[in-house]
């Protein structure tokens, strides 16, 4: 439909001509947008696709690019690089705005994690995370939301010395299998979408989700890029307007979605429906941020070795954009 639609934009201004689009409206120039996300087992993620099947990128005046990284610190890079306007990574991953990245947050996307677990060798012998003392886990990057729900269930657990739970960064998940298949790795933080499809195929085993780990938290975030807020706020708007009419549809219509999302993520229809209705539940709705859960952010910078202090929130993010109205 685009594709077609962009092709009768063409024709019509080599005509000189105005044509009209379905609804009413008529054809205008779409504003670029390169967009990324950190990883692309998360079904929350998966809103940005969910929104394109569903032509709601379009709708609002956007033609996006999209984007996948192995990991937020990659991500990251490509914010540095120039090369990235809007990017879905992790609250805790916030805290590079305060180490030089060119970036703010602009808005909340999900708030406890529920849509993280910890996942064993299907033949393991780990069936409780009190068997995993003192193990190494693997996470994706340093600094990352996996690493931290290390850290957390250290503190949590109140283990220290040789008992700690020690965060290895290993990227992708199919080098951390790899690892956990060879008995390199007991262990590994994952999406639960990813760990219930590896479960689903005898390759590991969920051993817990951390949907009770922390009440106040923000799991998922947006970024942008420093530029486009200062030279192109509009075009932020539209982003953010377009992501909450996605959650918005997507929570509405979730047999369409369930297809979207399992296509995009590459898994099975009953793993995402499987999860599907509790993750949504974790979605923010206008992106508002939570007092509390920016307070544990900043400790936690602390705590990961992010930061040396705990940075003031105008480091960290804008509510210039916040709440979102569509």
């Amino acid at each position: 439909m685009k594709a077609t639609r962009r092709a009768i934009l063409a024709a019509a201004l080599a005509l000189g001509a105005s044509v009209p689009l379905a609804g009413g409206a008529f054809a205008q120039e779409l504003d670029k947008l390169r967009v990324g996300k950190s990883v692309t087992s998360s079904l929350a993620f998966s809103t940005l696709q969910v929104g394109e099947a569903a032509g709601i990128w379009e709708k609002v005046g956007l033609d996006i690019e999209f984007y996948a990284f192995a990991g937020d610190a990659k991500m990251q890079q490509a914010f540095v690089a120039g090369e990235l306007d809007i990017g879905l990574g992790s609250g805790p991953s916030m805290a590079y705005a305060a180490k030089g990245v060119p970036i703010t947050t602009v808005a909340t996307l999900a708030g406890p994690p529920r849509n993280m677990a910890l996942v064993v060798g299907a033949k393991s012998d780990f069936h409780a995370i009190d068997d995993l003392k003192g193990q190494r886990v693997g996470v994706t990057t340093a600094g990352s939301l996996t690493a931290w729900i290390v850290d957390e269930l250290n503190r949590q657990k109140g283990w220290e010395g040789d008992d700690l739970l020690e965060p290895v960064a290993m990227g992708e998940m199919r080098t951390r299998l790899a690892a956990m298949e060879t008995g390199e790795l007991p262990a590994s933080v994952t999406s639960t979408v990813q760990g219930y499809d590896l479960e689903d195929r005898g390759m590991a085993r969920v051993l817990v989700d951390f949907g009770d780990l922390v009440p106040h938290f923000h799991t998922h975030v947006i970024f942008a890029h420093l530029d486009v807020v200062e030279e192109r706020p509009e075009v932020v708007e539209k982003f953010l307007k377009g992501w909450f009419m996605s959650v918005a549809h997507m929570k509405a219509n979730k047999e369409s979605s369930v297809k979207v999302s399992a296509e995009e993520m590459k898994v099975s229809e009953h793993i995402v429906e499987k999860v599907f209705d509790t993750e949504m539940g974790m979605m923010s709705t206008d992106g508002s941020f939570d007092p509390d859960a920016i307070d544990v952010l900043k400790k936690s910078y602390v705590e990961l070795g992010i930061l040396d202090y705990e940075p003031d929130v105008s480091e960290l993010y804008t509510d210039q954009f916040i709440p979102v109205q569509y």
